[in-house]
This record gives structure tokens, sequence and C-alpha cells, in this order.
């Protein structure tokens, strides 16, 4: 079987995924294994993979991967969030290239076009995920919006209204003008925006006077319900017990008292505006103010603002300026800057508005969530975020869960002509429930009963709202097995609770938490053991990517131009975990690079040609690789713990790189155009296979590519890296390991021996030995002359004369160079070291001199420290030897 000299990603990862899907080697069913499981975090089916995506899923992929290998039963939940706000939005753009207002048309109608968008745009990401390598079950793919899916959210209502855990008020809400809904904190982009602080005059009544307040939306002044004052400010004493008029309309508003009032900012002075800002509202809770919205849900003035009707409210105040300044009211205008909210979905400038909407009570849910974290039965990775998340827990809020769309699950509320509702799953159902409020004590007949129920039908309907799309994903890892619909069937008894969650920090509580909290609700258990939480993609600027910005690149376009393992090495090299990553596409090229790398060493090795007859003399070199990946995977699985990717991938990277391909096949490859031995091949292609395995989680389908080469053996259609047992750990020799890394300083000498000598690789070099340690240096011969070129073994028990030395530990080596030594040199590169050694020695001393180390430390770092000092005054007294022959030289 031939190989290419060059790796090509286009021609090997299709075919390999086609292949994988059909082998089903991403499929799961239950059975006597150990199950490992991930629920993929649903992504909107509006969306288009974007870099945030690239580096959670790769994550997710190394893991189920890793799993699979290990022998465990991996699944891999995949599937997509209905996105109500998103979806809705794109749909209505939809139809309005089509000559077709929302407003025209029918629910049911409205409804058939998304669908139709669903069915034709949905699937564009998941699709995507494929060519990053995804190994997902995708015959478990899931919808939020699925009937059985919906279902369970429809239920899920019914159940926490039942327990009195949902109800329905007005309250404060963030308000979408342009999506005409509610939506939560989570979808609110908070933007630094440049805007105007507007000083204005209300006049005190009684008298000329006035008094200014500073706003940035003087065209809410006509919503004034009080002027606030700080008690303790004696700049305003005056104004206690005092009215005011609300400029241009003319309106008496009082002067309350509350400590609220900071007296150092703006003009110490505060309008109380209770309809259109959350902390006056709540002001105006407690003092009793009345509360005016003068704001309609598109964000244009309504009747109550008296002026300036019908206006939109940024043309509002612009035109309320004019009229503030005509006037006399408006005192000044200075630029400033403030965080102005903005909806995720739509752009527009959030309003804060009073709205009567669908509350579920959160306070009790949330405890067995927070003991979750707390006593860690639910670890959060890195645990940085656990106090994050504890502030949110102690302090939960009521969720908004309503929202003013027609997509999403509708929420199960049916009301009757006199003002009257009831919570019900389907309309029959809700007729029996108006019955009951309707015979309270059960004397209908049964004629009477349906009589009274055919009566009232046609004034029945349902609530137009829909449900928080987080109310259906927080039911993820339970509805995606069916947990609702049959809570006692094989899958969710076998994959629930699952056991890895990989999301992003943003959503720690507006996602996590809640599905903790509907885990214990739902299933009596959390949902899953381990969240590793996900840094932000960044630039290398700093900047976090956005289509906005300019600055995030297309992940398609990437994985066209380096692979999909070079872009997945590439997102891991640079992504600790809960920290941001500074990304650059110089990673994907290293990624890209590193795959040649080891495609360039396979074909090295396909190369060599044996010969039978050949003794093995590369026993140590085998030895010593041998004992060295088990050390590296040793690291690796500890990295893999501590969830910390990133640093198992490099740990995997320089044992390939450095270890395998720049050491081991250098020390055991054969003369050029010479035979080697089967023994060392036999070994080398072992090793080689255990790499391929210890990479396949992070680069499939390189690792897949050449495990099926034949110098592996033949292959059955079912013999697949993908399916391959993981290596697993062995012995670790670390005296041996030790050996070869003063081995590998020795030969770094030589080679700058030669580099500062100039002297031609080709050209053979005696070396003289003066071993002052126990290390037996006859074994490693071999090794030393095929990767330094030295032909000439001696070993001395005085120091040779006229020679260039070094040394590496205790021991002292000596090149003949057979030319004059530059004494002066020699003395200056002698003194440069010893004072260099001097220094380290000293900050070594007054380590061991801290009698708070030397109580505190642990044993083996204030051993390590003894042996850095021993080894340190070794090496000045063979210096100062040096320096003295040195001195005797003319």
């Amino acid at each position: 079987m031939s190989i290419s000299t060059k790796y090509d990603p286009a021609a090997t990862e299709d075919k390999w995924y086609s292949y994988w899907l059909s082998k089903k080697f991403f499929h799961s069913e239950p059975d006597e294994r150990e199950p490992y499981t991930i629920v993929i975090p649903p992504p909107n089916v509006t969306g288009v993979l974007h870099m945030g995506h690239m580096l959670n899923n790769t994550i997710q992929d190394v893991l189920i991967r890793k799993a699979r290998m290990q022998g465990k039963n991996a699944c891999w939940v995949p599937g997509t969030d209905h996105a109500s706000i998103a979806t809705e939005a794109k749909v209505v753009a939809m139809l309005k290239e089509r000559g077709i207002n929302k407003t025209d048309i029918t629910r049911e109608e409205f409804l058939k076009y998304a669908w139709e968008w669903k069915e034709k745009y949905g699937g564009i990401i998941l699709d995507q995920l494929k060519k990053l390598g995804a190994s997902c079950d995708w015959d478990r793919t899931r919808f939020t919006m699925e009937e059985d899916l919906s279902d369970a959210v429809i239920d899920s209502f019914i159940h926490l209204y039942k327990k009195g855990w949902i109800y329905r008020g007005i309250r404060m809400v963030n308000w979408d003008p342009a999506g005409k809904t509610a939506v939560s904190d989570e979808e609110v982009i908070r933007k630094e925006v440049n805007q105007k602080l507007y000083y204005i005059n209300y006049t005190i009544s009684g008298s000329e006077d006035f008094i200014t307040i500073a706003t940035t939306r003087p065209e809410t002044i006509m919503a004034d319900s009080a002027i606030c004052i700080n008690p303790n400010d004696e700049r305003y004493t005056h104004l206690k017990g005092k009215k005011v008029f609300v400029p241009l309309i003319n309106r008496e508003i009082p002067v309350i008292e509350d400590e609220y009032v900071t007296m150092d900012f703006g003009t110490g002075c505060l309008k109380v505006t209770p309809a259109h800002d959350l902390n006056d509202y709540e002001l105006g809770v407690k003092h009793k103010l009345p509360v005016i919205d003068i704001l309609n849900d598109d964000g244009t003035l309504n009747e109550l603002a008296v002026i300036l009707v019908g206006e939109d409210r940024f043309a509002a105040r612009k035109k309320i300026a004019v009229l503030l300044e005509e006037a006399g009211h408006l005192a000044k205008v200075e630029d400033y800057k403030s965080q102005v909210g903005f909806s995720e979905r739509t752009n527009a400038a959030i309003e804060p508005k009073l709205s009567l909407q669908w509350f579920c009570k959160m306070d009790q849910m949330a405890k067995p969530a927070l003991d979750d974290v707390l006593n860690g039965d639910v670890k959060l990775i890195p645990e940085k975020f656990q106090n994050t998340y504890r502030h949110w827990m102690e302090n939960v809020r009521d969720w908004n869960i309503s929202r003013q769309l027609w997509w999403g699950q509708q929420i199960p509320a049916w009301y009757d002509n006199q003002g009257n509702w009831v919570v019900a799953k389907t309309k029959p159902e809700a007729l029996d429930e108006f019955l009951k409020l309707k015979d309270t004590d059960g004397t209908f007949s049964a004629e009477e009963a349906a009589g009274f129920k055919h009566q009232l039908e046609p004034f029945v309907s349902q609530d137009p709202d829909v449900m928080d799309t987080w109310f259906s994903s927080w039911l993820w890892p339970i509805s995606v097995f069916d947990g609702f619909k049959n809570p006692d069937n094989p899958d969710i008894n076998y994959y629930y609770p699952t056991n890895d969650l990989v999301t992003a920090p943003e959503i720690l509580f507006f996602w996590v938490a809640r599905m903790i909290m509907a885990g214990h609700e739902f299933r009596g258990q959390k949902p899953f053991t381990n969240v590793y939480l996900t840094g932000i993609v960044r630039d290398k600027l700093g900047r976090k990517m956005s289509k906005s910005l300019g600055n995030s690149p297309d992940p398609i376009g990437l994985i066209e131009k380096y692979g999909a393992d070079g872009v997945r090495v590439g997102m891991l090299l640079c992504s600790p975990a809960g920290n941001d990553l500074m990304f650059d596409e110089s990673y994907c090229e290293q990624g890209r690079n590193f795959a040649n790398k080891i495609w360039n060493a396979f074909r090295l090795v396909k190369g060599w040609e044996v010969d039978e007859t050949l003794q093995n003399p590369n026993e140590q070199a085998i030895a010593w690789f041998d004992n060295r990946f088990n050390e590296a995977l040793a690291e690796i699985e500890d990295n893999f713990k501590q969830y910390r990717l990133s640093e198992a991938l490099m740990a995997t990277y320089k044992l390939v790189w450095d270890d395998f391909c720049a050491w081991y096949l250098e020390m055991v490859k054969p003369a050029y155009q010479h035979p080697i031995d089967p023994a060392t091949v036999k070994a080398t292609l072992g090793y080689f296979e255990r790499i391929l395995k210890l990479l396949h989680p992070f680069m499939p389908f390189l690792t897949e590519e050449l495990y099926h080469d034949e110098l592996f053996g033949e292959k059955g259609e079912m013999d697949c890296i993908i399916v391959a047992n993981y290596p697993t750990i062995g012995g670790i020799d670390t005296a041996l390991l030790k050996d070869v890394e003063v081995l590998k300083q020795l030969v770094a000498e030589i080679r700058n021996v030669r580099n500062t000598k100039q002297i031609s690789p080709k050209d053979a070099l005696p070396l003289s030995l003066k071993v002052n340690s126990g290390l037996d240096y006859s074994k490693w011969l071999n090794i030393i002359g095929k990767l330094t070129n030295v032909d000439a073994f001696d070993f001395v028990t005085e120091k040779v004369s006229g020679a260039a030395n070094f040394m590496v530990g205790n021991d002292e080596f000596f090149i003949q160079l057979n030319e004059t030594i530059d004494v002066e040199a020699e003395k200056e590169r002698l003194n440069a070291d010893l004072v260099y050694l001097q220094g380290f020695l000293k900050s070594v001393d007054a380590k061991l001199s801290n009698e708070r180390f030397v109580q505190n430390a642990k044993p083996e770092i204030i051993q390590n420290e003894r042996n850095k000092k021993a080894d340190a005054e070794g090496k000045i007294k063979i210096i100062q030897e040096s320096l003295g022959e040195l001195s005797l030289i003319k």
C-alpha cells in the first residue's frame, strides 16, 4: 500500500466520516457496559457554526472518543433549540420578502411557514459539525419543538402550576420593542453607547424656583411620578414636603426622600419613573407612587404621554429636547457614555417595561441545585465559577417564562369571556376546569355539565404567549431520553444522569443551574456530574470574535484550509479550561504542521528495508521510549482527570514531536540506504500504533487513515481506531528516564561544540568522558555516536589538556579538536558559568536557611532543593579546578 508524500485531509475526512456512520460507530444502545453520556448544548436552528461552537464541540468530541476507546458505552446526543425570538424574526423577514405581513395571517398559517423555514435551514449547523468530526449519535437527534419534547414542556408547566410555583402577574421585564416580546437577562447584550445627558429644570410648586434633574431619557419625563432626594442632602432641605411640575405637561408630582439617591451623582436629584426603570419601579412600590406607562409595545409614545403621541421613543427624545429648550426648561446638554442593553436577537435597545407575564418561583428549586455544587456532587470546572454560581443561586429571582411570540410551546392557560382562567393541556380539559369553577359543589347533572361546556366552548381561548426557550432547554437532559413521556424507559434509566456537560460560563445560571433544578424536580437527582466551562474565543487583540467586528474567521473555511484535525489541534492548543483563548490562525497552521509531521514520520518508518538476519542494536532506545511513553501517558491521564484538555494535548504533542520524532526515531533509524533489524521495526510500529490511539480523540481523521495501513496488519471492516483500545499506563523506570535526560544534554553540548567551532556534522569527533556520577555511559555509546557522529570514546580519570571541555551534571567531557585553545575565551566562558552557579547556589541557600520554608514545605520539595545545592556545589568545584588548570597555560 503506497502512501502519498503529503497528508491530504480532503481525501481522508469525508471518506472516514461516511465509513464511521455506515458502521454505526457513533450509535449507542443500553447494554452491560458502563455508560458515558454527553448531551450537546443545543445550538439554535437559526445558527451556523462559529468559533465558540468549534471549541465547545471539539472538546465534547475529544471526551466522547476517548470514552468510546476506553470501552465505555459512549452516547453523545445532538439536537437543536427552536430559538423562539431568533427564529420568529427569521420567518417574519422571509414573509416580508414574499410580501406577507405577520399581522395579516393567522397563527396557524404563520406556524406552517415557520416549520417550512426550520426544515430548510434548521439542520445547517449540525451538518457543519460533521465536518469537524463530531461523533454524535445522529440517530438520537432531537429538536426542542418536536411533539414529545413539547409535551414535556407543557406537562412540566402544569406540574409546577399545580404546586403553586407558576403564577401570573405584572412585573418589570426586559422588553424588546422590535420583537414585541419580553426577553431574558441572558438575551440582553450590554454595550457602551455615546449619549447625551440632559439637565432639565422642574418648577417648584408655589414658587418661581426650580430644581434641576439630569437624565439620558428626556422622552420619559411625562411618566415621572416623583422627584427623589437624599434626606441627608443639606442642599435640598428646602424641598422636603414640596411638589414640582413636570415640564411641558405641568403635572404636579411630589418630592420624596430616600437614601437610595446618590448625593454626588448628577445633581443629587432623581426623577422617579416607575414604569420605565427597574430601580425606579422598586422605589415607586416602596413609596406607593402611581405607575404611568407611556410606551406602546413597539416603542412609540401612547396617549398617557400627552405630547408627541405616536412618535418613536428615539424620535421623541430629539423632539422633546427642542421643546424643552424652547420652553426654557433645558439647562444644558453634555456628552455622556453609559451602558445600554440591546436585544441579542433583534439588536433593538431594551426597554424596561411593566408587563403582565407568567413567572416561575425559583427559591425552593434553587436550594438542591446550590447544594449539589457546594458539596461537590456537581463539579464546576474550573472551580473559580463556584462563587459566581453561589451568588446567583442565593439571590435567585422568579423567572419570567412567557414570551409574546407565536413560535414556541404555547402557554397552557385558557380564558373565558368573564375574566376567568384555568391551566390545562387541551381545550376539552380546560372546559372541565371551568366547569369545576362553576359547579363548586358538584351538583350539576351530566346533561347540565355538557350544556355548560357547549355554551362556553366558543368563548374559551388559549393564552397567545409561548414559553421562554430556556423553559424547554432546562429539561434537555431528561427530555432527550423521553424521561417525561415514559419516566421508567430503558434509555433514561441507563443514560441519566449524564456524565459531562461542556458549555459557556455566560449561561451557567440561565441553563446549567436550571437543568440542575429540573433534574431534582422531575427526576429526583442531578442531571450531570461535571460541568466543563469553556472560555470566550477572542482574537489576538483580545476582542470577542463576532461577525459585526469582522474578526471571526469562517470555521468551515478554516477546515478546508488546514483540515479538521489541524483546526481541532489549533483550537485546543490555546484553550485552557475556563479562560478566554486568544485565537490566531497560526495555531491552525501549527495543527496542520503537526499532522504533516506525523505523516512524514510514518513515511520514514514505512520506507525502512528490513533484513531478517540483523540483530537488534536498539534495545536501550526501545526501553527508554517504552518508559517515556508510559510517563507521558500518566501525565496525559492526570490532565484529562482534571479536564485540562489543552495541557493533555500539549503533553501528547511533545511526546510525538520531541520524544518520538526528534529523539527515538533518530536513535533507531538505520544509516542512509541501509537495512534495519525486524525487532526495531516491530517495536517502532507498536509505539506508532499506541501514539495513533493516543492521538485519535484529538485528530480522528489522520489517525484512522494511518491505522489502516498494511504495516499495522490486515483490518476487518469493524477494526477501526475509533473503537480500538485506548492505551493503558505500564511500568515507569524513573532512573532510566533520568539517565536519558542526561544523555540528551550531552548530545546538545556536543552539537553546540560543533556549531561554535564550525565543525561539519560529517566530520567524526573523538570524545573523552570523565565520569563523576554513577551513570553507565557504556550502554549508550552506540546512541551517542549515532546522534553526534562521535567515532571514538575514551573514559579518562584526569582532565584532557588542550581539548574543548564542558560539563553535564557532575560529569566532564572533552573533545580533542587538534587546534590551539583560546585560553582567554575559555576562561571567560567558565567565569560566566561560575558567576551564574554562585548566584543560583546563593538563592538555594537562602531558601534552605528560611525556617518558615523548611517548616511548611513538603519533604520532597526540601530534598529537591538540597539536591540542587549539592549539584551546584559540585559544578562550582569542577569549574574552579578547570580555571586553575587554564591559569597554568602560558
